[in-house]
């Protein structure tokens, strides 16, 4: 008998749902081609994080509650974001210590959730992806997926295996933007000089496009890009996986702008 395909639940993330619903969807066809099915429950909001961040611990733990329930019955659960992906896997136990059976919930979710690319890697065993782009990289780890969730080489391995992609290292590549959800409000001065080296840092590079997994990210890097009259395309990696990069423009594009 085949085996029983495997049930995903796409936690979408508020920035990609607002922001950027083209990496959901990118999202929807790498796992339909891991062999996996996908659903989105409509109930799913926000993971919690800005009011973990912000020390509300009675709002993110009602959010985790709602997100717990949502998510219930998945095989895993799969999220285009190492910070939202952090904050489920890591942070949702911590805020339940005092509650056993939330804890027990908690816990078994953290089990099954994985950050797109390691998901497509670590758990499905993909290795290469049918894509191309004309031109050359750069990958920003962003500090979540990297240091929580141990996202490091995973991208880069798929993208090794994408026809005429040319990826140069990035100078720094695991310092932060200075984004850092909160952290850019409270400390604005510090924040943009972290983000104006790395601006820096990606146009050393020489390359066209500047990758990373988070859009959080990805919005304050373009944005600083963009402030310096950088043309360096901004993409979510799970776009120039999926082979969907010519559909939309660059992050932090204007909307009219030329899909390239």
């Amino acid at each position: 008998m085949p085996d029983a395909p495997v049930r995903v639940g796409l936690f979408v993330t508020c920035l990609v749902d607002l922001f950027r619903p083209s990496v959901g969807f990118a999202a929807v066809k790498l796992l339909e081609e891991a062999g996996c099915t996908v659903e989105v429950p409509a109930a799913q909001t926000c993971c919690g994080q800005p009011a973990y961040n912000s020390g509300d611990k009675a709002d993110t733990k009602a959010i985790a509650r709602q997100v717990i329930d949502a998510f219930e019955g998945f095989d895993y659960v799969v999220v285009p974001s190492g910070s939202c992906g952090g904050m489920i896997k890591e942070h949702y136990t911590e805020l339940f210590a005092d509650e056993p059976a939330m804890f027990q919930r908690a816990q078994h979710l953290a089990k099954r959730t994985y950050e797109l690319v390691s998901f497509l890697t670590d758990v499905r065993g993909m290795d290469r992806v049918h894509a191309h782009y004309d031109g050359v990289v750069t990958y920003h780890d962003a500090c979540s997926g990297l240091r929580e969730l141990g996202v490091k080489q995973q991208p880069r391995k798929l993208l090794a295996g994408i026809q005429g992609l040319t990826l140069k290292e990035l100078p720094g590549a695991e310092v932060c933007c200075g984004f850092g959800g909160t952290f850019c409000i409270k400390y604005p001065e510090i924040s943009e000089r972290m983000a104006a080296d790395k601006a820096a840092d990606v146009a050393r590079t020489g390359a066209d496009t500047l990758l990373a997994g988070d859009m959080g990210c990805l919005l304050n890097m373009a944005g600083k890009l963009s402030r310096l009259g950088k043309t360096v395309r901004v993409r979510h990696v799970a776009e120039v996986l999926a082979d969907m990069s010519g559909e939309t423009p660059p992050i932090g594009a204007p909307a009219t702008a030329e899909p390239r």
